[in-house]
């Protein structure tokens, strides 16, 4: 059988790579302007988002979050927040970009572009966090291998 756990484990150790090239290319925006390099670079971030991100969340949320829900819903509400707090970011992530394109050395853009970088990072890493360390423990040790079933099922 697969775990879905630790498929979700892989996917957060590559998002977390991501983020931390998501914030790197933000500071060099910030700093120099936005240059074609930059330009891939915040690309290749964005479309990781919505293209791995985003289905992520969406298997969390229709595999993994109904079975928990079934012993407590405290957790899942907190993070389909953060999903929802992600969508809204990204979303701003592609307006910064835009303005970006048109004006690549506009001080305002660099910066409203840096910064919803910086939460979005921060929101995803602590996001991760509280999955990885406090929800997927939990997961582990009380859903039985027939409820990991029904969530890797759910997830394919």
């Amino acid at each position: 059988m697969h775990d879905p756990i630790a498929i979700f484990l892989k996917e957060h150790d590559e998002a977390l790579l991501h983020l931390e090239k998501l914030k790197r290319t933000a500071v060099e925006i910030k700093k120099i302007g936005l240059n074609n390099k930059l330009l891939k670079q915040l690309e290749g971030s964005l479309q990781f988002i919505e293209e791995e991100v985003m289905v992520h969340n969406l298997k969390e949320e229709k595999a993994l979050f109904p079975v928990i829900e079934k012993f407590v819903e405290g957790p899942t509400i907190s993070l389909k927040d953060d999903h929802a707090k992600m969508f809204k970011l990204y979303k701003k992530l592609i307006r910064s970009l835009k303005v970006l394109k048109e004006l690549p050395n506009d001080l305002v853009s660099r910066t409203e572009l840096f910064d919803a970088s910086n939460e979005i990072v921060q929101l995803m890493v602590n996001h991760i966090h509280k999955e990885n360390y406090i929800l997927f423990p939990l997961v582990k040790k009380f859903l039985s291998k027939k409820e990991l079933k029904e969530v890797f099922s759910k997830m394919i």
